[in-house]
């Protein structure tokens, strides 16, 4: 592996409650860092790895993609970049550790998106490989790449290591993500669909990408777009995509890790959408997450989705579940815990389920309690299997919506044992983006907050 400079820097505690601390991650250099993704690693907890995209950075002129690491609990970071050798523009960026403590970033890497350049144009997703805990990382495998064109265009990738102990394939990793025929195209013929692809030798190849959506989308990353592509891992290898799109909330899973892919079932409906308007941002949306229970609780083996819609009028925060596999499914559960139908928005949730203590822990935007574009963070935590939530304030103060900055489209959030640490961007005092974490404790299997 390469050995990168890494950057320390001075750790800005925003805020210190008597059970959780908030602690900025990125540096006051850091310019607009938007959509991240933490993991943490399950062979030493106190070792964690965020990834961001940040815009335009010097010295390089495009976005490009940046970790964060911890080895302290989460007390101190560094900012790590990304290895880029050709110098592409990086985005969409998702972090996960194996059992046995190896880390996978997959980001995308593009030069163009609307329009084919045929000296230059370029577009894939790559996947960068640590084995020391996110202190250094490879140069990066292309999991698909396409050289001297942006059509088709990769979007959104989802990322999952088969950690399940009894799994057959275990040590696999999965990648799924939304292929466009032509990103942005209002042509009916143009379509979106679902592509999948694996390794079987710890990132170093991955197999021909292949489509799984039997029906597909637009092109216009929309509504009518198939677009949030989260895969999970089941207790025997099972692997479980569940996207958003014109049909609604919509499924399919694997047998065979990850081989080959059943029928498409529709498992819910998303009034209003995946794709709406938040006041002071220029999108928001409500894409699921999926999660399985791979704990050996009495939910083991349980699936879990996690996505927003405004069937109560305005947009909250649900989770359902399936006992058997994906065949049944519970109604959906309220998780945001404010009065229904009060007008207030929340918005970009993510899922963590603990694979130690199968709590389901849920983090988005909130703004219950705000005027205008005021926005907080509130982490939800289940611990009876997604029956009840019980919402926990994240102690950031609250922050104004700036539409001139991009906020990306997702925040993250992790778990295990007890510990959940939310990740997540917000604007500070110079009106700019940062991305923290908040450092929870919880003790296993309960509500209950560890001083």
């Amino acid at each position: 592996m390469k050995p990168l400079l890494a950057l320390s820097i001075v750790v800005l505690s925003v805020a210190v409650a008597s059970a959780q601390q908030v602690v900025r991650i990125t540096e006051p250099s850091a310019i607009n860092p938007a959509e991240v993704s933490i993991a943490i690693n399950p062979t030493n907890p106190d070792n964690m790895i965020a990834a961001s995209f940040q815009t335009g950075r010097p010295p390089k002129p495009r976005a490009g993609s940046y970790h964060y690491v911890t080895f302290d609990g989460g007390k101190t970071w560094k900012t790590v970049p990304t290895p880029d050798p050709r110098n592409l523009v990086q985005g969409d960026d998702v972090v996960a550790f194996s059992h046995d403590g190896v880390a996978y970033h997959v980001h995308l890497s593009f030069d163009g998106i609307r329009m084919a350049r045929p000296a230059r144009a370029e577009n894939g997703m790559i996947v960068n490989v640590s084995k020391d805990g996110g202190n250094t990382w490879t140069d990066g495998t292309a999991a698909v790449n396409h050289i001297n064109t942006v059509i088709p265009f990769e979007d959104k990738p989802g990322l999952v290591v088969d950690n399940a102990p009894a799994s057959r394939s275990k040590g696999n990793v999965y990648l799924a993500w939304t292929r466009f025929d032509v990103y942005g195209s209002s042509n009916p013929e143009h379509r979106s669909q679902i592509y999948f692809t694996r390794s079987t030798d710890q990132g170093q190849t991955f197999s021909m990408p292949f489509r799984i959506s039997d029906t597909g989308g637009d092109c216009l990353d929309s509504d009518n777009t198939v677009e949030g592509a989260v895969p999970a891992v089941g207790p025997n290898g099972e692997v479980y995509v569940v996207w958003a799109g014109p049909l609604g909330l919509v499924m399919d899973k694997s047998l065979d890790g990850g081989l080959t892919f059943g029928k498409d079932k529709v498992i819910g409906n998303m009034p209003g959408g995946w794709d709406f308007s938040v006041e002071g941002l220029d999108r928001a949306n409500g894409m699921p997450v999926t999660g399985v229970d791979l704990s050996n609780g009495p939910n083991k083996g349980t699936l879990y989705v996690n996505w927003i819609d405004a069937r109560h009028g305005d947009q909250d925060v649900f989770v359902m579940w399936s006992r058997d596999g994906g065949d049944t499914w519970s109604a959906p559960v309220r998780v945001n815990d404010d009065a229904v139908k009060n007008g207030k928005v929340q918005f970009f949730t993510w899922m963590a389920i603990d694979p130690v203590d199968g709590s389901i822990n849920v983090v988005f935007y909130d703004r219950r309690d705000g005027k205008g574009t005021e926005t907080r963070l509130t982490l939800a935590r289940s611990v009876d299997g997604g029956k009840t939530f019980v919402n926990h304030k994240v102690d950031l103060p609250s922050f104004s919506a700036n539409t001139r900055v991009f906020f990306g489209d997702y925040s993250s959030v992790s778990a295990f044992e007890g510990r959940v640490v939310p990740a997540f961007m917000h604007f500070a005092e110079d009106g700019r983006l940062a991305i923290s974490v908040a450092l929870f404790q919880f003790k296993p299997g309960t509500q209950e907050l560890l001083k």
